[in-house]
């Protein structure tokens, strides 16, 4: 059996982060996602879709979307139930995230992030170059995401098999 979601979509208000009396942190969010066709109208619709993420990747959706942030999710779907406070059952249906990529660069007052740093990637490998001189020396041999990796004037690419994932 299989439960699997990916979702690309925006974020409709700030994302809300709360803690378990344990001390985990979880944040709720609800992501606008475009329907591939129009109605009769000649409109796109969207459908809002509930999500949920636990821990440390919660404190980072919350520190770093806010309302409108374009934002991909992978999980799995969920449904849950309880009592209101009438006494009445609520049943919930949301997409438990096992992760969020952030698909914009992150704006610091109206100019882009420069160096490539997206939101999706700006923990990978515990390094984060914020243009500084040291940042720039620690990224030493690796290609900026803003340049052409294969902007070699027509020379042959030098890749062994061993170097292939496949």
């Amino acid at each position: 059996m299989m439960n699997r979601v990916v979702l690309v979509g925006r974020l409709t208000k700030d994302p809300d982060l709360r803690y378990t009396p344990n001390g985990v942190p979880v944040a709720n969010f609800t992501l606008a996602v475009n329907r591939t066709f129009t109605n009769q109208q000649g409109e796109r619709e969207a459908d809002f879709i509930n999500c949920v993420i636990w821990r440390r990747p919660a404190e980072n959706v919350a520190n770093y979307l806010k309302k409108g942030s374009l934002a991909g999710v992978d999980g799995r779907l969920q449904t849950r139930s309880y009592d209101d406070q009438d006494g009445k059952r609520v049943y919930v249906t949301e997409v438990v995230a096992d992760s969020v990529q952030f698909l914009e660069p992150r704006s610091a007052g109206g100019s882009q992030d420069r160096g490539g740093n997206f939101g999706g990637n700006q923990f990978s490998g515990g390094q984060q170059s914020q243009g500084s001189s040291y940042g720039d020396q620690r990224n030493q041999g690796f290609t900026r995401t803003d340049e052409d990796p294969f902007s070699n004037d027509g020379q042959p690419i030098d890749i062994s098999d061993d170097d292939l994932p496949f």
